[in-house]
């Protein structure tokens, strides 16, 4: 629950500034933004890319999941 509550608050604050970018103003409250993981939440680790962190990453490559993406092996 806590980090569902952080992924939220979280998505919740990118798209307010998003907003205000747009309108040609900076918001009155500026608060750091912090990327984290759309499926668990973990903070650090983070592909920007595919906005998930490298675990999930690694466990959708796995399962093939995630388009372009294979596991190389030499």
């Amino acid at each position: 629950m806590a980090r569902k509550a952080l992924i939220v608050k979280t998505e919740r604050r990118k798209r307010k500034f998003i907003q205000a970018l747009a309108n040609g103003k900076m918001p009155k409250k500026w608060v750091r933004t912090y990327n984290r993981c759309k499926l668990c939440g973990r903070p650090r680790g983070y592909l920007r890319h595919f906005e998930i962190c490298r675990i999930c990453f690694r466990e959708l490559a796995a399962k093939g999941e995630i388009m372009g993406i294979k596991k190389s092996s030499w």
